[in-house]
């Protein structure tokens, strides 16, 4: 988004955005989750329980829970990509492709072809699923614990590799130009938007499922904005990584989309002063980020068969990923497409109705108490208020833009 948007003109309202949704709709998420002890499904059907009696809120709950899905699904195909390019990394296979672009280029679309990645999408598949089955403790915080101070330090050593390398400055000013009139372009904001969505997590599922997990005592406020600066930092990390490296390569820097990291950067790093090496950092770090990424997408339908129909934890597992990686296998050659279509609807979809559901539904008194549990200072009344007024019509907006401008995220 920056390459293509160009620098500070898309981080300007990017970070207007992150700080919007990591002030409401983050924390919201959280506590509906920790409140109600439950996925989007049972807490959903609390909220409406509160207001009506009935748990009819349930049904509405399963629409993010579906969307999880559906993006973990296409979210799959990339991730075993990002398998195999990880693994071409480290065997010498991509500094055999040289810098030929018609080679890099055919490497990638046989690749991204139909049936084009069976092997290493089943094996991502297998993997994420491995570290799932030994739930949240046991597998997904233990494996986090290394994979993430992991990931921070090897895209930092990284990037003061990049900074050393001749040609990498031009990359700096891009990054933090500004063109004033860019901020003008309703589109601009309308893909920052998405895109903020989309990096927090923020869909009415995930955020709403680890919440879930949270003991009473936890600040979640506190950690709203853990997530919030982390995630940006990560995000910051991996721009000042790549924009400048494709400056050293002397690539157009606003190019976009997947071909950035599969045949742009592979042409940069066969390019540059220990490009090996850096390319196996590089997609090492981009392999931790996917298989994280990924499991919070499947947690959501993963735990709402457990909630639901009280499944074990393993069978759960099994028939999640199992659907997941056959519906994958099947539209590899579409993901781009997939990823467009659902990413316009799910995550502001998902983020309005847990809003809705969190600020109007269990009403005011509700989200209060819900969020200030645990909190060392209690959060002000204007939470509920940028929540109902602001960050829903947001959604709402983003929603409807989204499909006008056909896609985001």
């Amino acid at each position: 988004m920056v390459s293509e948007w160009g620098g500070l003109t898309f981080l300007i309202p990017y970070f207007i955005f992150v700080i919007l949704i990591g002030a409401t709709g983050v924390i919201e998420e959280i506590a509906l989750g920790r409140s109600t002890g439950a996925g989007p499904i049972g807490a959903f059907g609390k909220c409406t329980e509160i207001r009506t009696g009935s748990r009819f809120g349930q049904w509405i709950g399963a629409i993010p829970v579906v969307g999880a899905l559906c993006l973990a699904i296409g979210y799959t195909v990339v991730v075993g990509w990002i398998f195999k390019y990880t693994f071409m990394a480290l065997t010498g296979g991509i500094a055999d492709l040289g810098q030929d672009m018609d080679v890099i280029g055919g490497m990638f679309g046989q690749t991204a072809s139909a049936w084009g990645n069976n092997m290493w999408l089943i094996i991502a598949v297998a993997a994420v699923g491995l570290i799932m089955i030994f739930g949240i403790a046991g597998g997904i915080e233990r494996v986090n614990k290394v994979m993430m101070p992991a990931l921070f330090c090897l895209f930092v050593i990284l990037g003061i590799y990049i900074m050393t390398l001749p040609g990498s400055n031009e990359g700096y000013k891009y990054i933090f130009t500004l063109e004033p009139a860019g901020l003008l372009e309703p589109e601009l904001w309308v893909f920052a938007f998405g895109q903020a969505f989309f990096s927090l997590s923020i869909a009415g599922n995930g955020t709403v499922i680890y919440g879930s997990y949270l003991g009473r005592n936890e600040n979640v406020i506190k950690s709203a904005r853990n997530i919030a600066v982390f995630d940006t930092i990560a995000s910051m990390l991996a721009t000042l990584v790549i924009v400048p490296s494709m400056a050293v390569g002397g690539a157009a820097l606003d190019t976009a989309g997947p071909g950035l990291m599969f045949i742009y950067l592979v042409n940069v790093f066969n390019g540059m002063p220990g490009g090996t090496v850096v390319g196996i950092i590089f997609y090492v770090c981009v392999m931790l980020a996917g298989i994280t990424s990924l499991i919070n997408l499947y947690e959501v339908p993963v735990a709402a068969l457990q909630e639901k129909l009280h499944m074990k934890r393993v069978p759960a597992v099994a028939v999640i990923a199992g659907a997941g990686c056959v519906v994958a296998l099947f539209i590899q050659a579409i993901v781009s497409g997939w990823m467009d279509a659902v990413s316009i609807y799910v995550c502001p979809l998902g983020a309005m109705l847990a809003g809705i559901m969190f600020f109007y539904v269990a009403g005011k008194d509700y989200a209060e108490k819900a969020v200030n549990e645990g909190a060392g200072k209690p959060i002000g009344p204007w939470f509920v208020k940028l929540g109902k007024y602001v960050f829903v019509p947001l959604a709402l907006i983003a929603l409807v833009a989204g499909a006008f401008f056909g896609g985001i995220g």
